[in-house]
């Protein structure tokens, strides 16, 4: 971990200025034609396909993306179990990380920061135990910190019980974590997370946790403002958005009714203007998208 990296990111946000991250890893490596492992996703690329998912980190960083995640979001021990590929959980999470951070060094742009993502989804919906699923994530983010991540990135926390388990086994680490929700609205209106508990409740549920940037992540681009009024009301930190666009239809992501990347970059100026700090993309979202904020926002 360089903590001079992450110290200087944070002071940039605190300062009121923007980061743009990358946009999605798994769904674009998918796309390049990296085989899923099943029940674990687009995950096995790290092993199966390292050049390839090098390249996407590249292409990023290429763009001017400060923060790429690892292609990591679905190698949970227990997704790797389902996948029946348990025995090679260590080098899945290592290799991936090490990728994003040999994608820096190759593009020699040393402030950009290796973020590793980190994930309780499950494609069977067998979920471990609560004080499992801490210890396992522990282990995750142990591997990630040696590998040389810079912080790590909670994706799609739908569920608080599970959020505040996966968060502290991820903070077992040292490592600073930033928590990213996955939210849509009830049929009252109320944002939700996925699972139907209050997006205020989750946010209250982080309160003191030692969280400094929390993300609207993996949510549809027309939700986005109304979560967005939900996090203005509840949460004093730093705040950041990646957005999906698409959709997951036979165990794969569709590319056929996707935003254009001037549409998201249309939709991103309303978000950075109500003080969102770091802007990127989640699944669907492209290296063109993430171009398209880059040449948008002088300030990025």
């Amino acid at each position: 971990m360089t903590i001079g990296r992450y110290e200087a990111l944070v002071t940039h946000l605190n300062a009121g200025q923007h980061v743009l991250i990358d946009g999605a890893t798994g769904t674009e490596v998918e796309r390049r034609g990296v085989p899923q492992l099943e029940n674990a996703w687009n995950g096995g690329g790290a092993l199966s396909h390292p050049e390839i998912v090098r390249t996407v980190h590249e292409d990023y960083i290429g763009v001017g993306a400060k923060i790429i995640i690892s292609n990591t979001f679905a190698t949970s021990l227990h997704a790797l179990r389902d996948a029946g590929v348990a025995h090679d959980f260590a080098a899945y999470n290592q290799r991936a990380v090490e990728l994003a951070v040999e994608a820096r060094d190759r593009m020699a742009v040393a402030d950009v920061l290796v973020a590793g993502g980190i994930s309780y989804w499950s494609w069977t919906g067998d979920h471990p135990p609560l004080d499992e699923l801490q210890d396992n994530v522990a282990k995750q983010a142990a591997i990630m910190r040696d590998a040389g991540a810079d912080l790590l990135m909670l994706e799609m926390m739908i569920g608080i019980d599970r959020m505040l388990s996966t968060l502290e086994g991820a903070q077992s680490s040292g490592l600073p974590v930033w928590v990213g929700l996955t939210c849509n609205p009830a049929d009252d209106g109320t944002i939700v997370l996925r699972n139907g508990e209050p997006l205020a409740d989750a946010l209250a549920a982080l309160s003191g946790k030692n969280v400094a940037l929390i993300n609207i992540m993996h949510t549809e681009v027309m939700h986005i403002d109304d979560a967005l009024d939900v996090v203005d009301a509840h949460w004093d930190g730093l705040k950041g958005v990646y957005a999906h666009t698409g959709r997951h239809a036979n165990h794969k992501w569709t590319f056929d009714d996707t935003i254009s990347p001037s549409d998201y970059a249309d939709a991103a100026e309303c978000w950075l203007a109500r003080g969102v700090r770091i802007i990127g993309g989640c699944c669907g979202i492209r290296v063109d998208h993430i171009d398209a904020l880059r040449r948008r926002f002088a300030d990025i």
